[in-house]
């Protein structure tokens, strides 16, 4: 019996992928664990991997194909015990294709209207074309004859590119008639509103970008937000970090002021739990470990690696980890499990020189802290007014699952663990 191949779910977001390149074609032999294609999904590429071993008799859905559904079948093996079949029988050519292979001329012109037989020249096996569906439903749309077009795909299928590639080669002489007609209507003159139009690209959506617009519209039309704000003084955080660059030079290390703020965001949930949770219908969950999601910029988007259980790590591990998810995440080589599951998330403009923001909660997450710049402003210290490091802090929060009482106790746990950041050492 045929083993199916289907598109594999490569994150929980994922509902449909593009499969950018097959790694196996037709007659292949697979075995576990053997890379056989590469799926673009909402995040990024990943490698799939063979679950079955056998040999691969068909592939369904060609290389560049977007969209693609979960769980939709993209390729077949043989089975176990199961003699390997020949790509599906095709319709035998009328006899004349046979003729002009055997000699330089034809014999007899085949009984057709004057049109030349739709018969590709490439054609040197004496079956019809295979085409995939998907190019199939493009031909009749476009009204290409698919035994005019040659396939580029495995074994000479016709792909979506091969269908729209020949449409354009015919697109001039169908239109040349219709130019002959002598009463076309004159064009009609631009709008003055279209004639002020800025131009513009039409940029096509990836997978990663569509998932962001859905899934933060979602965010802000069903999850009912608040927000506080907070000023921190980073002076002394500030202070500890070059201390602690300066013992961790010969290893390597170096601590970014964000991996300071992870720990102290770690610890505030720690300290005030009934923050770190998320709301689930009919119940609240409620986290023993704090998995701080931090917002990573990559090219067309962001991804939230996680530093799981960060109030327990030492900043040296921390930062290590960091620096290594934040180069995956931009390579695009992140697993799954690697940006999904925190219980609450961190987003840093400061370094934009980003004064104060907004974050989006990221569902099912109920609170993610925004970060701002330290700027140098008047501040109260020890009960006088000086110039301090000072940075603001913003929390949004999930008001299903955290009130404003304890959301406003987690900023305060924030800010005086950054303000006394030895604290995060103990």
């Amino acid at each position: 019996m045929a083993i199916d191949i289907t598109m594999p779910a490569l994150s929980p977001t994922m509902e449909t992928g593009t499969l950018a390149k097959w790694h196996v074609k037709v007659g292949d032999a697979v075995k576990p664990g053997d890379v056989i294609a590469e799926i673009e999904t909402d995040k990024a590429t990943m490698e799939v991997e063979a679950v079955d071993e056998g040999v691969v008799t068909e592939i369904l859905v060609p290389e560049g194909t977007e969209e693609v559904k979960v769980n939709a079948v993209i390729a077949r093996l043989q089975g176990e015990g199961e003699e390997a079949s020949p790509p599906p029988a095709a319709k035998p050519v009328a006899a004349p294709v046979a003729a002009v292979e055997a000699a330089p001329k034809v014999a007899e012109p085949a009984p057709a209207p004057p049109a030349p037989a739709p018969v590709a020249a490439p054609v040197s096996s004496g079956t019809r074309h295979i085409a995939s569906p998907l190019a199939r439903r493009i031909a009749q749309q476009m009204g290409v004859d698919l035994g005019s077009v040659t396939g580029s795909g495995p074994h000479g299928r016709i792909v979506k590119a091969d269908v729209e590639a020949a449409a354009g080669k015919v697109a001039a002489p169908v239109a040349q008639p219709v130019a002959a007609a002598p009463i076309a209507a004159p064009a009609a003159k631009p709008s003055a509103a279209a004639e002020a139009a800025a131009p513009f690209e039409a940029v096509k959506l990836s997978n990663m970008r569509k998932t962001i617009a859905r899934r933060l519209t979602e965010s802000k039309q069903q999850v009912p937000h608040y927000y506080l704000t907070v000023d921190v003084q980073l002076d002394a955080l500030l202070k500890l970090r070059t201390d602690l660059n300066k013992a961790l030079e010969t290893q390597g290390i170096k601590l970014s002021v964000n991996d300071l703020l992870v720990k102290a965001e770690a610890l505030a949930l720690l300290q005030v739990p009934d923050a770190n949770v998320s709301f689930a219908g009919d119940v609240l969950k409620k986290f023993s470990r704090a998995d701080i999601s931090v917002a990573v910029a990559i090219p067309g988007g962001l991804i939230t690696p996680v530093i799981r259980d960060a109030a327990n790590k030492r900043l040296s591990q921390i930062a290590t980890e960091m620096k290594d998810l934040a180069a995956r995440a931009k390579d695009g080589k992140l697993q799954p499990s690697e940006y999904t599951g925190g219980t609450a998330s961190i987003s840093n403009l400061g370094m934009f020189g980003i004064k104060q923001f907004d974050a989006v909660i990221n569902p099912p997450e109920a609170l993610i802290l925004a970060v701002g710049a330290g700027e140098k402003r008047p501040y109260v210290v020890n009960d006088e007014l000086a110039i301090a490091t000072v940075m603001s802090a913003t929390g949004s929060f999930d008001h299903r699952a955290i009130d404003g009482a304890v959301g406003a106790e987690f900023m305060a746990a924030f800010k005086r663990l950054v303000e006394a950041p030895l604290g995060m050492l103990a």
